[in-house]
């Protein structure tokens, strides 16, 4: 097993809340329908607007939030950018739109099982080495308290992220109603993400971990994490 293959196996979706963080040991994560893997494998995590965009993509969250996305300005730097024109990624599992998802809340078009949904793991270091165009978040970047930071500030990441948040697995607190923000810090990728930047793949069960397996997966980057679920 690779050296990258097992820390990811090691470090990532832990229940507890892991200190101190660096750039080297964050991973991000995106969920997606488990039959938009053999496309992921082959293409990457791209755009729906890329010219690699899957023409049979399964898609799996609330539409209206995504049409919004696709038109909502936030300002960076002293400048706009449209948060649909960025792959959103979180850092850390069990976020409130997997709930959503699950549970066929708000406008999701179908219910989803566990075992129908995958996350996408890659690490930050990867993703700052291949030179992407990014953005990052201290709470979820449609939130008008969130405050927004460029590659400049990358440095200072793990420490604008409130990890204790993120890990939290649910978000009503009647002491800190800001929790729920704060859990959804997101990180954004302008460019598509080409496959060897992935670094592992999150699953339900151990019959999930064998469709990714049939799909293609190395088993060796494969981690099956129940409690990632709700």
């Amino acid at each position: 097993m690779s050296k990258k293959s097992s820390n990811f196996a090691a470090e990532s979706c832990k229940d507890e809340n892991m200190t101190p963080k660096t750039i080297d040991n964050i991973y991000l994560y995106r969920i997606t329908h488990i039959g938009n893997i053999p496309h992921i494998l082959s293409n990457g995590i791209v755009h729906k607007s890329s010219p690699l965009a899957n023409p049979n993509y399964i898609a799996i969250g609330d539409v209206s939030l995504i049409d919004y996305r696709s038109n909502k300005s936030v300002n960076i730097d002293g400048h706009n950018i449209i948060l649909g024109d960025y792959i959103p990624f979180y850092f850390g599992v069990r976020m409130p739109m997997l709930l959503v998802i699950q549970s066929g809340w708000n406008f999701v078009e179908h219910i989803r099982h566990p075992q129908e949904i995958v996350y996408i793991v890659v690490s930050l270091s990867k993703i700052i080495q291949s030179g992407y165009t990014f953005y990052f978040s201290d709470g979820h970047a449609t939130n008008s308290l969130t405050d927004f930071y460029s590659a400049r500030n990358v440095a200072q990441l793990p420490d604008l992220i409130d990890w204790n948040a993120v890990s939290e697995k649910y978000w009503s607190n009647e002491d800190d109603l800001d929790l729920k923000r704060r859990k959804q810090a997101e990180f954004l990728i302008k460019e598509d993400v080409a496959p060897h930047n992935i670094v592992g793949y999150v699953c339900y069960n151990t019959e999930a971990k064998q469709q990714l397996i049939n799909m293609g997966v190395n088993p060796e980057i494969i981690k099956i994490a129940p409690q990632a679920y709700y």
